[in-house]
């Protein structure tokens, strides 16, 4: 054996001996063959935190590419299908880690109305939405006499019993409140991207074809008589309300309606008489 290779034959068994080396997230270190076999000895659900999942799978969870349909279909909406309870409980214990109140979900299996049926689309959508945007005249210093708007939870009835009023559970020491106190006239917008429909037909939520529907009128407060059905229709959609703070004086409103405003289509808005808005049925 030639002599100048000597060295580095002495050197490289020491390091064979002493260290090895293990590759992670592309970054090398230095560890020992004891760590090297306790971490072998390891399960799957120890080394991978519950959190971190394939954000591909839920991507096409939400945006399946069979939902896509061509410009040929005249009306999606009548082949739109909700998401199964299979895949939503699967999202939720992906997504969440903490105990959901149940809650009454409102809706109907069958998916939103035929956008030709305007009014009962109208009624679809003010039951089925948990939540909507609320515009009114300000008076806060800055932008008195501007337009201000909020988000608030809503609810038109129990899940079996949407009679299209909107009810709302909102406090004193709430600057929209202060503006109704004013001015109560506001408007309620809401709109189907808030659902399944409009991301599984992969509709924008400006796309017209995603529908929304703005409602206008008088913010007041519900009467000594109505309040057992205003308080059933909010707890049941939104239970965690009965545990806000009382110090914050709560109390019931709901929008006394004027006009009802709606785009489910392309080609036009539609303004729907209140007689036939509230005759027709969210289900």
């Amino acid at each position: 054996m030639r002599a100048p290779y000597f060295p580095l034959m002495v050197l490289a068994s020491v390091l064979c001996l002493s260290h090895s080396y293990t590759l992670r997230s592309s970054v090398s270190w230095v560890v020992s063959s004891n760590d090297v076999v306790e971490e072998a000895d390891l399960s799957e659900e120890e080394v991978a935190p519950a959190l971190l999942v394939d954000g591909a799978g839920l991507w096409k969870q939400a945006y399946p590419a069979s939902n896509v349909l061509g410009d040929g279909v005249e009306s999606p909406r009548e082949l739109a299908e909700p998401e199964t309870d299979n895949v939503a409980q699967l999202s939720s214990s992906r997504l969440f880690s903490y105990r959901l109140e149940k809650v009454q979900q409102a809706g109907s299996s069958s998916g939103p109305p035929p956008h030709q049926e305007t009014a009962r689309t109208a009624r679809y959508i003010a039951h089925n939405s948990d939540w909507g945007h609320l515009a009114t005249i300000s008076t806060q210093d800055k932008i008195k006499g501007l337009p201000f708007g909020n988000i608030f939870s809503v609810s038109d009835g129990p899940a079996d019993n949407g009679t299209g009023a909107v009810y709302f559970y909102v406090t004193p020491k709430d600057n929209t409140v202060s503006d109704l106190r004013s001015n109560p006239f506001a408007s309620l917008t809401f709109s189907e991207a808030e659902g399944e429909f409009c991301r599984q037909m992969v509709y924008d939520p400006e796309d017209p074809r995603c529908a929304r529907l703005t409602l206008t009128g008088k913010m007041v407060d519900v009467a000594p008589e109505e309040l057992v059905f205003a308080k059933e229709a909010m707890f049941s959609r939104h239970p965690v309300m009965a545990k806000w703070p009382v110090g914050h004086n709560w109390f019931f409103m709901k929008l006394e309606l004027i006009q009802v405003w709606l785009q489910d289509w392309v080609g036009g808005i539609s303004l729907i008489p209140l007689e036939d808005y509230f005759k027709a049925t969210p289900f």
